[in-house]
């Protein structure tokens, strides 16, 4: 004997179905948003200077995000970070507008094996250890 579902229990699964794809679609797109790259204003030698979108000033997790996406882990690396609250042109040398608006700064030395992510004291987050 075989069971054929009622219209309505069609109605009410295509619906259900419905709001697993819209959540997924919006899961996917929240996530692609947190993984999308920082500005890279520039280089200077082996230095970058990025812009940090002002609501991710203070998360260290999409600071390491970034970390990762601009510098592989075998390389010597140094990230300086910067948040644009003024919205100034982004570029080298820095106005004074970004360059005041420092964050954070990354350094990694492959030759002395050492790896250090230091926070900007202005914005409170590192006690003494912060520049």
């Amino acid at each position: 004997m075989t069971h054929t579902p009622s219209a309505a229990t069609l109605r009410a699964c295509s619906s259900t179905t419905a709001w697993f794809t819209l959540l997924a679609a919006l899961s996917s797109t929240a996530a692609a948003a947190a993984d999308e790259a920082w500005q890279v204003v520039g280089r200077q030698g082996l230095m970058q200077v990025v812009i940090v979108p002002r609501e991710k000033a203070t998360e260290a997790a999409a600071y390491r995000a970034q970390i990762a996406k601009l510098c592989p882990p075998e390389r010597t690396c140094f990230i300086n970070f910067f948040t644009n609250p003024s919205g100034a042109l982004a570029v080298l040398p820095l106005p004074d507008a970004i360059a005041a608006e420092a964050t954070a700064r990354f350094r990694r030395s492959t030759k002395n094996g050492v790896e250090l992510l230091q926070w900007s004291c202005r914005l409170g987050l590192a006690g003494s250890e912060c520049f």
